[in-house]
């Protein structure tokens, strides 16, 4: 039997590879995939050549440890389950159910602990959004939002619909939510969300207090849209000592940041959010497996399997990569089925 895996071979395009599959190898143990979740956001700069030159695939995660470079596997959100023990390893890890920050690849070889098993009571669906729910609680922990705040989220892709899911448990004065493409504001408005606005609609930042040179009324505004022009909106939303917290990630991307306005008199911060680690004030206390089980718990409060939109097979991911380059706008989250 052959495993398949996925590999962006240049800007546009993707092929499905197949070699024998492995014996796991001590201390190994072989995963047999069932579902892999597509990243709109990293991977779909990939998919485009818009990686930075000289920025590792991520150095975090051992299987995609490395410099960038076509042709190149990659992904980490895939569910799947064990169906080989190497030697050395454990019988109760035989036909578990596990999650694991892997590309998308039909069979795997992997030490189990690089793999987190999926709670009992917690679907494959549901567990595919591990990663991404990781991401939105590391987003509430370095924004740290109070009570009696007025957020906002700019963007309403997974990682906004998810950051918006946590952020309707607190105790705020206000929530509001952007995005461009109706499918996300209505999926926002499921939620809870109240306001959710079209920033391409006249008098939108007025309509929240912005006043050009003064700011807004926002205490919090999370800039999710993976397009850096949103941060000058962003800057234009918080009032005085407000928070701007930039969990998109650019790639090559640019723009010109306003910074001779409002900025410095003020007292805006702009907060980097990355989940590959923890903000050091916080790290005395929160690890990576605490905030991996606060991650479990806000799946099963939240139920993100709602938010897929579409499935494709492997053999499909050419129509799945081009279906959210083209037309992001029908999409949510994109998943590969192996079944």
């Amino acid at each position: 039997m052959n495993r398949r895996c996925l590999e962006f071979v240049e800007p546009g395009r993707v092929e499905v590879k197949s070699a024998p599959i492995k014996k796991p190898g001590e201390n190994q143990v072989l995963v047999k995939t069932r579902l892999s979740a597509i990243s709109p956001g990293t991977e779909m700069l990939i998919f485009r050549g818009q990686w930075p030159d000289g920025a590792a695939t991520d150095s975090t995660i051992k299987a995609l440890a490395g410099p960038f470079s076509y042709p190149l596997a990659y992904g980490y959100c895939v569910v799947g389950e064990v169906v080989e023990l190497g030697s050395g390893v454990a019988n109760d890890w035989l036909d578990r159910r596990v999650f694991a920050f892997q590309p998308h690849e039909s069979h795997f070889n992997i030490s189990p602990h690089n793999l987190v098993p999926i709670p009992d009571d917690i679907e494959n669906e549901t567990a595919l959004f591990l990663a991404n729910m990781e991401t939105a609680v590391n987003l509430l922990l370095d924004g740290r939002p109070l009570i009696g705040e007025n957020v906002i989220v700019l963007g309403q892709g997974i990682i906004g619909l998810l950051t918006t899911a946590l952020l309707c448990r607190f105790p705020l004065a206000s929530l509001a939510t952007f995005d461009k493409y109706p499918l996300r504001r209505e999926a926002s408005t499921r939620l809870g969300v109240q306001n959710c606005f079209d920033p391409g609609e006249p008098d939108t930042y007025e309509r929240l207090g912005a006043v050009a040179g003064n700011g807004g009324e926002a205490d919090l505004v999370y800039e999710l849209t993976g397009s850096p022009e949103s941060l000058n909106g962003a800057l234009a939303l918080v009032r005085f000592s407000g928070r701007v917290v930039v969990g998109s990630w650019y790639g090559t991307k640019r723009s010109e940041l306003d910074l001779g306005s409002f900025f410095h008199r003020g007292r805006i911060s702009l907060i980097s959010s990355q989940v590959s680690t923890l903000a050091p004030e916080l790290s005395g206390r929160w690890q990576k497996n605490r905030r991996l089980q606060t991650a479990w718990e806000m799946l099963r409060l939240t139920s993100p399997q709602n938010f897929i939109t579409h499935r494709f097979t492997l053999a499909e991911a050419l129509q799945a990569y081009s279906l959210i380059d083209r037309n992001p706008g029908e999409t949510i989250q994109v998943v590969l089925d192996y079944q």
